[in-house]
């Protein structure tokens, strides 16, 4: 009859089988489940270009235009002064490095120098030993 050996053989060709239709049904299953997010991404951009579309047609300058001149007594809109976005207070004043000034003229700049020590004497005039230096302004100082 069968002997152990070909038992053995068939449950395990049974269990091959049953793992590999299990296998194939998974495989099956999530290929399905990928088609329906490619169809939903597909969906979802077209509506994004429609949007994109709308937002375009919608923001013209043209419409807008027309739109604030039907509608500028109810809603009392006003040009926009430059004065009222910032004024030359507002804007940093941007240190001015010597390097920049020799790029700007073409030059090349020199080798970079010896750091300054980490502490720097008082910036002025010093009129004797036991006074005070007077402040010399900077360019920084004369702005503000």
């Amino acid at each position: 009859m069968f002997r152990t050996t070909d038992i053995a053989l068939i449950v395990v060709m049974l269990a091959a089988a049953g793992f590999t239709y299990k296998t194939k049904h998974d495989a099956e299953n999530r290929r399905a489940e990928i088609t329906q997010l490619q169809q939903k991404i597909m969906i979802e951009d077209d509506s994004i270009d429609v949007l994109k579309a709308d937002w375009a047609l919608l923001t013209q300058p043209s419409r807008l235009q027309r739109l604030a001149e039907r509608y500028s007594e109810q809603l009392g809109l006003q040009s926009t002064e430059p004065w009222q976005i910032a004024t030359l207070r507002d804007l940093p004043v941007k240190p001015i490095e010597i390097d920049d000034i020799l790029r700007d003229a073409g030059m090349e700049p020199a080798a970079p120098s010896v750091p300054a020590p980490a502490s720097t004497p008082p910036r002025g005039i010093p009129l004797a030993s036991n006074q005070a230096a007077i402040p010399v302004p900077t360019f920084r100082a004369a702005l503000q």
